[in-house]
């Protein structure tokens, strides 16, 4: 833990590891994809070792620019943004980026994305290969015009393209990051469990846009981008509760990761709560980057204070 913590806080009495569909995590709490880099960026300004793990920034089989224009758009509670997977490219990656983010400690988790079923494929091969821990199939991204969230919108589509991924994924466990925007999360959580999804990271942000007043004209060359931030927070934590719900009624034990606006221990104790193994942190830690130092923190003292033994006695849902 932390060197703020009290000594009677840290004593080994308190068990917060995570089992995410196999893969042990410190604690709960894991950086976003697209919020923290590729580890070093943080590595300086916080103790990147006390986390649960780290997703990268989403990774596509060739490098990516990104979006050009505005990026970023400033909203009441939250943020408009429009990086359009801006990366290195998973070859790249697997070479220059991920030896220094093993040696950091936490979990790693490969954030894939792709602008065909072709693509994905490449890339999963290339991670099963790797060292990485994990995979988190990227379905649901709205900032861009190819692939992304075109393929979390349908059951059927969503499934194809997990099942595709399944069959050359053969080390890694699979988390499926589910869209928002989708008509019916469930049927399409549903359709990827039987296509092979281990786990689920719940939710990405919010299809949006903003309009420039002044210049009469949509800020975004994309016009659309994705809403993130405190604003978005009680509609995933309710879309969270109900994913939970559709598991749990066809019998189905897959963990869910709760993301969506979380910025302090509350938060963090809601989505846990409300049926999350565990939880992501993404736009808080622009703001402050120590918002997950914080939340661990303030999470063994929520188990101190409520003796508490393990993380998952904080849920109030029964499987």
């Amino acid at each position: 833990m932390s060197d703020t913590m009290s000594e009677t806080v840290t004593e080994n009495t308190i068990d917060m590891s995570v089992n995410l569909a196999g893969v042990k995590l410190r604690n709960p709490v894991i950086a976003a994809s697209g919020t923290f880099g590729n580890g070093s960026e943080y590595s300086e300004i916080i103790d990147v070792s006390l986390l649960g793990g780290i997703c990268t920034k989403g990774l596509t089989m060739t490098p990516r620019e990104g979006n050009t224009g505005v990026r970023v758009w400033e909203t009441p509670s939250g943020l408009i943004n429009s990086v359009g997977l801006e990366n290195v490219g998973i070859s790249s990656f697997i070479e220059n980026k991920l030896p220094f983010l093993r040696q950091l400690g936490p979990a790693v988790i490969a954030n894939l994305s792709g602008g065909s079923s072709d693509e994905y494929v490449e890339g999963a091969v290339l991670l099963n290969e790797s060292s990485v821990d994990m995979i988190e199939l990227n379905i649901s991204c709205p900032n861009v015009k190819v692939g992304g969230l075109s393929f979390g919108m349908d059951p059927g589509t969503a499934a194809a393209l997990v099942s595709a991924v399944r069959r050359v994924c053969t080390n890694k466990p699979l988390i499926v990051k589910l869209s928002p925007n989708a008509p019916n999360i469930a049927s399409i959580a549903l359709s990827c469990v039987r296509a092979g999804a281990d786990a689920f990271s719940l939710v990405n942000s919010f299809k949006a846009m903003a309009i420039d007043v002044a210049g009469k004209k949509p800020v975004f060359e994309n016009i659309t981008a994705g809403l993130c931030g405190p604003a978005i927070r009680p509609i995933a934590l309710r879309l969270v509760w109900e994913l939970f719900d559709t598991l749990k009624d066809s019998k189905l034990n897959v963990p869910i990761v709760g993301i969506g606006g979380i910025a302090c221990t509350n938060d963090a104790l809601e989505f846990l709560m409300a049926g999350s193994c565990a939880i992501q942190v993404g736009s808080a830690t622009f703001s402050n980057p120590h918002t997950m130092i914080e939340i661990i923190d303030g999470l063994h003292k929520y188990m101190s204070d409520n003796k508490l033994s393990a993380i998952s006695e904080i849920s109030i849902r029964e499987k």
